[in-house]
């Protein structure tokens, strides 16, 4: 009998080696340079309305100073800085980009909806077109989830961008997803194969409530609490059925947490088991779905300052799976991928590039940046 030379481990460094050349980074935010980028894509009434939307209203006391590009401008709006200082030094050789423009909190769904438009066609001609030779920049769809079936057909006319790999929405909302009404977004994004990404934005903001009792008083209680309306979120697609009647559909929670999901799926499961008579049309223990159909991106991930402890709760929700890697770049609460050293080189390789190759369906070579 021939004994393989390399143990288990050894493959497994093996595989993190051929990863670290294609690391994909989930959650990279760019920004237009100025209005006029976004302005020109949009006809009237709403080019004369359009500003940057910028939230007043919570904003962190303590946010330090950014790096600016070489020419002075805010990071996340030149494409080659965000190689020199992103991709390069990291290793990555794939940026999932999300714009912000908290389309949800506006109260016109007409003007929200051509602002998404237009923030789309401004990604398209730019970071997943001209400064995009070398393939490395993927984008999101953005939706305005104020009128569903208007956002459908947003989702229609790019689903066959060769760049784009799945849909965004903020997590601000007048009502959680898993009510009837945004089903034609589920559809339309089961249909294409495009996951949909809930990132925070908008929350007590506009048109939108917050998950909380009601408004806080600080940054700190604010931004903390923006994973609750992640929660509810899930939890309201879990109870209307919407993994049921769209069993293809993928949801990645951007930029929400990590650690909470455990305790989320034990009280699921544990209130399921006496309650199932009133949603008849979930087939499946609510933990079985949540790992089925979510993912969530590393940044922020909550640290103890154990990591013994956080390997401990990451292990009861299957996380090897369930995990993409993100940096949040340019954002203060930048993360690079060396917050994954605590990990198994396995764990890493899965959660540094595997599991953004699959859901995402990329075939990715390891070719410069």
């Amino acid at each position: 009998m021939m004994i393989n030379p390399l143990s288990e481990e050894t493959e497994a460094r093996a595989e993190l080696s051929k990863s670290q050349s294609g690391i994909i980074d989930c959650d990279v935010h760019v920004y237009p340079r100025n209005a006029e980028e976004i302005k020109q894509y949009l006809a009237q009434p709403w080019k004369h309305r359009f500003h940057i939307r910028k939230n007043h209203y919570f904003q962190s006391p303590v946010t330090p100073r950014r790096t600016v590009t070489p020419d002075g401008r805010s990071p996340g709006t030149e494409p080659e800085f965000l190689r020199e200082q992103l991709l390069r030094p990291h290793g990555i050789t794939t940026a999932i980009l999300l714009p912000r423009a908290d389309v949800s909190a506006n109260h016109d769904p007409d003007y929200a909806a051509a602002v998404a438009t237009a923030y789309n066609k401004w990604l398209s001609d730019t970071w997943l077109n001209e400064y995009n030779a070398d393939g490395a920049f993927k984008g999101s769809i953005m939706i305005a989830h104020q009128d569903p079936q208007s956002a459908a057909k947003e989702i229609e006319r790019w689903a066959g961008h060769p760049h784009f790999v799945q849909v965004v929405i903020d997590s601000g909302a007048r009502a959680p997803f898993g009510q009837r009404h945004y089903y034609p977004i589920y559809d339309a994004c089961a249909r294409h194969g495009l996951p949909l990404a809930i990132h925070p934005g908008a929350d007590g903001i506009g048109i939108n409530i917050l998950a909380s009792q009601g408004y806080p008083s600080h940054f700190l209680e604010y931004y903390a609490g923006l994973s609750f309306a992640m929660q509810v979120h899930l939890v309201s697609m879990l109870t209307e059925g919407v993994f049921e009647r769209f069993p293809d559909l993928k949801i990645v929670i951007t930029e929400g947490g990590v650690t909470w999901m455990p305790a989320l799926m034990w009280r699921l499961d544990q209130e399921y088991k006496g309650l199932r008579s009133e949603v008849p049309w979930m087939k499946k223990l609510p933990s079985e779905y949540l790992r089925d159909h979510v993912r969530m991106t590393t940044q922020p991930l909550e640290r103890p300052q154990r990591n013994e402890e956080l390997l401990d709760v990451l292990s009861m929700m299957n996380y090897e799976e369930m995990l993409l890697f993100s940096s949040d770049y340019p954002d203060e609460h930048f993360a690079s991928p060396d917050q994954l050293e605590f990990l198994t080189p396995r764990a890493r390789s899965r959660i540094l590039s595997e599991n953004a190759k699959l859901l995402y369906h990329l075939n990715i070579s390891s070719k410069g940046v």
